[in-house]
């Protein structure tokens, strides 16, 4: 069960985990389809995160996205850049990047992983170092758990599903690169 905590705190826990993630990393990462048809995929991305503070203009944008009523609301984002490559063959490299605002308890975001509209996620830590997102949207749910372990690693892990049916199992190793 995880604690609930205020939400003075739980912004405090927010800052210093995109604070420590900021940097440059290489993810290489593994989808698992939960049919039991399909081979697990594989991708390796270069991602560069930016830490942002209140009142960058990154997070100014994600408020109006949002239609806060203020941007003070989001006391801490980061912007997220990647490109992806796949060993297969039939799929290209892709690019693209997303804003993170966090605000109270609701991590706001331009995009989400599956849509290119504006989505939130309740976030919450069982420690300093564990991050847990869930988003809903389009009849999916998303679930994360991002572990800082030290300053070199990340781990993440996210569960897709529909109408409550687990889909797919994303699982992350991400090394630092600076």
């Amino acid at each position: 069960m995880t604690p609930t905590l205020c939400p003075a705190t739980l912004e405090t826990l927010i800052t210093d985990f995109f604070r420590r993630s900021a940097g440059e990393w290489r993810s290489q990462r593994r989808y698992y389809t939960l049919n039991g048809t399909e081979e697990p995929q594989e991708v390796a991305s270069d991602i560069t995160v930016v830490f942002l503070t209140a009142g960058a203009p990154e997070l100014e944008h994600l408020a109006c996205l949002h239609q806060l009523e203020k941007a003070e609301h989001l006391v801490c984002g980061a912007r997220v850049t990647w490109e992806s490559h796949y060993p297969q063959p039939h799929r290209k490299p892709s690019k693209g990047s997303t804003i993170f605002g966090a605000g109270g308890a609701i991590l706001y975001r331009d995009r989400g992983f599956a849509t290119a509209k504006p989505v939130v996620a309740d976030y919450s830590f069982t420690n300093p170092q564990t991050m847990t997102l869930k988003t809903e949207y389009n009849g999916a749910s998303f679930e994360e758990e991002l572990k800082l372990i030290g300053a070199q690693y990340r781990t993440r892990q996210t569960i897709i599903s529909r109408a409550g049916q687990e889909q797919m199992i994303g699982q992350y190793l991400e090394t630092r690169r600076s």
